[in-house]
């Protein structure tokens, strides 16, 4: 946050408008059903301006149900489009892959396994624990990846498309380590 203090001595708006020109972000959080989200995205133009926003190159923060609905598409209750930002689709979690009996949905804190340098994860540790609840997880090509996660196997946690990130662990219930994530994030230039 930023606060001007408008003494009546300055072209407050002036101030306002180079702030905002500067300081242009959008995160898309989300929790509940990709279907659902993306049928309200749709049906109040929501989805073309989020697309439009990240067009101009303005970073975008997709997190949880945000990140996923970054992608082309998902399985969840059935065959659902996404914003197709980034080529790839939404999983549910394949317990036959499991080695051991897990539970879906992945609920609770789990490590980041960091493949590639982020400015998001500035001042973050390779194996620094976030807090996770998701049923479905992305699969996408490697050059998007940024972290992957181990549960049951290694899913898809952190991506990046240029202007682009998705995190599937939520950084708000992540305590410090999620605190710097967002304030990496507001620090984007």
């Amino acid at each position: 946050m930023i606060a001007l203090i408008d003494y009546k001595m300055g072209n407050l708006q002036s101030v306002i408008n180079a702030v905002e020109k500067v300081g242009e972000k959008a995160i898309l959080p989300g929790v509940g059903a990709f279907g659902d989200a993306m049928k309200f995205l749709n049906q109040n133009g929501m989805s073309e301006a989020v697309k439009e926003f990240a067009a101009q190159g303005k970073p975008l923060l997709g997190v949880c149900l945000g990140m996923q609905l970054l992608f082309e598409k998902s399985e969840e209750f059935g065959s659902n489009a996404g914003l197709g930002l980034v080529s790839g689709e939404v999983v549910m979690f394949d317990k036959n892959r499991f080695d051991e009996k897990l539970k879906v949905p992945h609920m609770g804190w789990n490590s980041l396994k960091i493949k590639r340098e982020n400015p998001l994860l500035k001042d973050i540790n390779n194996g620094t624990y976030l807090y996770f609840v998701h049923s479905f997880h992305v699969v996408t090509d490697e050059k998007y990846t940024v972290a992957l996660t181990h549960y049951g196997y290694d899913f898809v946690s952190a991506v990046q498309k240029g202007n682009i990130f998705g995190f599937q662990p939520h950084p708000e219930k992540s305590h410090e380590n999620g605190l710097k994530i967002y304030k990496n994030f507001v620090e984007l230039k």
